[in-house]
């Protein structure tokens, strides 16, 4: 595990995982390793051994709808990889675990219970020259049944323009320049929304800034004092957004499951929502 006193018991270090390899490549489904990207062309090339890959665009979303996957897909997808109900699943990924996290916020979502973050995610494993394989694993199926949904961690737009009404902490996590309005998408990404810029009233606390350079979680104490100084505060709701609900998926895991705070939602439907919905109030600039 990673030793730090946070306030759940959810992320593992990279040791932790490397010393059970045998045990998640095993057809036994007690532990499950899975490697989550945007795409699964660098899990094809090298990933931790046993581990599964999940494609985020095209398995944990409802390419339809571009909403999470429904109960039933959700259930079948994790039946066919070998993942029970009580699996202890170590989800990690690219980007300090951006689509690791969405998927962890998933699992809770449907109840999964025993489920956690392999600290410092896929660069972190690649790093530091943990041992890769390019053999994708086959696991037995089983059969899946998703305790939830529990609506109580996810926000959607009516919840948003409500916070906004009465004055609820927005956590912005995206880069400043998108939070200002200058861009709609980070570098090379898709631009999903019309128009740039932010939540009115939202804090710009940068998903980026709740890592280590190595892209493992700062402190307790420090990512406290990172969402304090900003007055978001363990005594009132708290929504968190970004721009496809990826990246708000590491603040909902810092402020939630690391800090312990009891109210906090993701607002999945994020920017490419609330940028794109007609007549919804926006703000530009630093906010400052």
């Amino acid at each position: 595990m990673v030793e730090d006193d946070y306030a759940n018991d959810v992320l593992v270090s990279a040791d932790w995982v490397e010393a059970r390899l045998d045990d998640f490549a095993s057809d036994d489904d007690d532990l499950r390793l899975v490697e989550v990207d945007v795409d699964t062309e660098a899990y094809d090339e090298a990933h931790a051994p046993g581990a599964i890959g999940f494609n985020w665009e095209t398995q944990l979303q409802d390419q339809t709808q571009r909403d999470i996957l429904e109960k039933q897909d959700f259930e079948a997808l994790l039946g066919e990889h070998g993942i029970s109900e009580d699996s202890t699943v170590v989800l990690y990924g690219d980007n300090s675990n951006w689509f690791a996290a969405y998927t962890y916020w998933q699992f809770k979502y449907y109840g999964h219970e025993d489920v956690k973050l392999l600290d410092g995610g896929r660069d972190y494993w690649l790093e530091e020259g943990y041992e890769t394989t390019d053999e994708v694993p086959e696991y037995s199926s089983v059969n899946y049944t998703a305790r939830g949904p529990f609506e109580g961690i996810r926000a959607y737009r009516d919840d948003v323009e409500k916070a906004v009404d009465r004055g609820v902490p927005l956590v912005d996590v995206r880069s400043p320049e998108e939070y200002s309005g200058e861009i709609l998408a980070p570098p090379g990404l898709q631009e999903t929304a019309q128009r740039g810029g932010h939540v009115p009233g939202a804090k710009n606390v940068s998903w980026a800034a709740t890592v280590q350079d190595d892209g493992r979680f700062k402190s307790k104490e420090d990512l406290a004092d990172l969402y304090e100084a900003e007055g978001v505060t363990n005594d009132q709701e708290v929504v968190a957004y970004c721009r496809i609900g990826e990246r708000s998926s590491i603040a909902w895991f810092a402020l939630h499951e690391l800090l312990g705070y009891d109210d906090v939602t993701n607002y999945d439907g994020s920017w490419t929502e609330w940028g794109n919905l007609v007549d919804a109030p926006i703000e530009t600039g630093s906010g400052e």
